[in-house]
């Protein structure tokens, strides 16, 4: 879970959110990441992102007002 303050959901927080998700992403399916795109000539950076994107729909947020 991630516990997150109701009024600070500035873009800071947002960008912390998403680096923190492309660490997650990385550690969990790098390799399988590295090896598609090398096969599929994409870029590393743009296909982290996009996971990362994906990722933080698996997360589970609890916001204290």
């Amino acid at each position: 879970m991630i516990y997150l303050n109701f009024t600070d959901l500035s873009e800071e927080t947002q960008n912390r959110l998403l680096e923190d998700s492309k660490k997650d992403v990385e550690r969990k399916f790098g390799d399988d990441i590295r090896k598609y795109v090398k096969e599929n000539y994409i870029s590393f950076e743009t296909m982290i992102e996009e996971e990362a994107i994906r990722n933080l729909y698996s997360y589970t947020f609890v916001f204290n007002i």
